[in-house]
């Protein structure tokens, strides 16, 4: 369905290189085996063709997102990327292993789930307002990060209440899509 109605669908990047472990956010630049990559590029081919939507596709700019991007375009897709689908800035827990980030940080975190910044980098708090700001085009063809899809669907759902960590959502597997209505949501 194209259209001024039409949802915008947003999957989650493939399953980035090296990841198993560690707390992956916006600094960590990881990237994807290729197969992976062109295996969601193809899924998002074929949507595009059954439903007859323009062959753009915008992406987060780090490469577990941008290399599908970057398979599209080798097939004639429009690839812009844009820094506002970036994950959650973790600071300074951003590429550690979570073995090695001390619980009392954990749980300051956990205790003040939308305003604390990990790791001295973003507040959930913050990357919502940056989520909201982000009006998603009608038909729009996303590949971004499992905290950006989470975010906005936070603010579908909930509008401007912040969350509390027992009630924010299980992220969306890799390669996995949510949709969702195109425009700005209310919120925060």
């Amino acid at each position: 369905m194209s259209g001024p109605q039409a949802p915008a669908r947003v999957w989650r990047h493939p399953k980035p290189e090296g990841a198993a472990g560690l707390c992956v956010g916006a600094r960590s630049d990881l990237p994807v085996h290729w197969r992976r990559a062109k295996r969601l590029a193809r899924r998002i081919q074929a949507l595009a063709r059954r439903e007859r939507l323009p062959h753009r596709v915008i992406t987060s700019p780090l490469q577990r997102c941008a290399s599908v991007g970057a398979w599209l375009r080798r097939w004639g897709w429009q690839h812009r990327r844009d820094d506002a689908l970036l994950e959650l800035d973790f600071g300074a827990w951003d590429g550690r292993a979570w073995a090695q980030i001390s619980q009392a940080e954990v749980d300051a975190w956990v205790n003040n789930f939308s305003d604390h910044a990990p790791g001295g980098g973003e507040s959930l708090a913050h990357m919502l307002q940056r989520v909201q700001a982000w009006p998603l085009p009608a038909g729009a063809l996303i590949v971004s990060h499992g905290g950006w899809i989470l975010a906005r669907q936070w603010l579908s759902e909930h509008g401007d209440a912040l969350p509390q960590a027992a009630s924010w959502p299980r992220p969306p597997g890799y390669g996995e899509c949510r949709q969702f209505q195109p425009g700005q949501v209310s919120g925060v």
